[in-house]
């Protein structure tokens, strides 16, 4: 029985070929979500102390989920050093790590500034959404699936990790500076520096930490996820209202990647929108596949041609084109090789 639990969790965890190993990924794909959705109603004060134990409760849910699935990848791993130090290995270590240091040392760690900046790398979760991007570039090699559709797919995900990362640097770099905790904490310090001296207590005041300028009350737009979210999808769509905008240095250069990355978007969707008005109006084959495939002809036993069969799936593959297949196919056996070495 052991032995049988122990192969259903490997299957799951490491065979593509497993439904299961799909069901469970999908799984994880619908927990990073939850767990980003969290992630900015956290940043939402005054939902946060209405819902304070239903926040907390998501949180622990999630964290428990990402705790078993990195034990899970970390012990069916073939090497268990190489994936600790591996890429995804410490996307998943440093997106559990912070709520980790949180849940078990809830006193003498919440307050201190350096976790609250850690905690901005729980939204490295999103980017475990990329290993589900792969695994579709993959299926559509290895299934016959609509490529519509799964680039549809890439393209959303794609956004929904792109919005999410940078709403997130935006409010933990800017927001941050003038969130209400922060304003209490600076100026209760304040009011202690003026009691201990005896001067009149003077107003906090946030500003950059890089260039030292104030942030006035009237620039202190991005007060929650949420609505650096706002700002995020407008800046991405290059739309640019004017209504929120970055006055930190950092934020400005938070700014600057994410009108370039809105420009890379918006050029991956119209890629999907030409494919799919040259489907639907002139009827292109979904694959591209619109010349004939160099035929594989039979030998005289009747057997399919080895040569001019590899020459077919290069030509398939986009590798070559059926010119350049002809042409290497004209050519005496001992000439191949160098003839398809010149035009490859």
């Amino acid at each position: 029985m052991r032995r049988r639990v122990i192969s259903f969790l490997e299957r799951m965890y490491t065979d593509p070929t497993s439904v299961w190993y799909g069901r469970f990924h999908n799984f994880i794909a619908f927990v990073i979500f939850v767990s980003c959705l969290g992630i900015a109603v956290e940043t939402l004060s005054d939902f946060v102390e209405k819902h304070e134990h239903i926040i907390g409760f998501f949180e622990n849910f999630t964290l428990a989920i990402f705790v078993l699935e990195y034990i899970g990848n970390l012990a069916f791993a073939k090497n268990r050093v190489k994936f600790i130090f591996s890429f995804w290995g410490l996307v998943d270590l440093l997106s559990i790590l912070p709520s980790l240091l949180l849940f078990m040392n809830t006193s003498a760690l919440r307050g201190t500034r350096v976790l609250r900046v850690m905690r901005v790398l729980r939204v490295m979760r999103v980017l475990k959404l990329a290993r589900q991007t792969m695994e579709m570039l993959g299926s559509q090699i290895t299934k016959k699936r609509n490529p519509l559709l799964l680039n549809l797919n890439i393209y959303l995900i794609t956004l929904f990790a792109v919005t999410m990362i940078s709403s997130s640097l935006m409010y933990y770099t800017e927001g941050i500076l003038y969130a209400p905790s922060t304003i209490s904490e600076g100026q209760a310090a304040l009011d202690q520096v003026a009691l201990e001296t005896g001067q009149p207590a003077q107003t906090f005041m946030p500003h950059d930490p890089l260039t030292g300028v104030e942030i006035p009350e009237d620039k202190r737009f991005f007060n929650s996820i949420p609505t650096a979210t706002w700002w995020c999808l407008v800046t991405l769509t290059t739309t640019g209202y004017g209504d929120l905008y970055p006055v930190t240095l950092l934020g400005r250069i938070i700014a600057v990647f994410t009108m370039f990355s809105g420009l890379i978007l918006f050029s991956l969707l119209m890629n999907i929108v030409g494919k799919t008005v040259m489907v639907m109006l002139f009827g292109e084959a979904l694959d591209g596949h619109d010349k004939p495939a160099v035929a594989a002809p039979a030998g005289v036993d009747g057997a399919v041609n080895p040569v001019a069969a590899a020459l077919a799936l290069l030509q398939r593959e986009h590798i070559i084109s059926t010119e350049q297949a002809i042409v290497i196919a004209s050519k005496p056996r001992e000439e191949l090789s160098k003839a398809l070495a010149t035009i490859v």
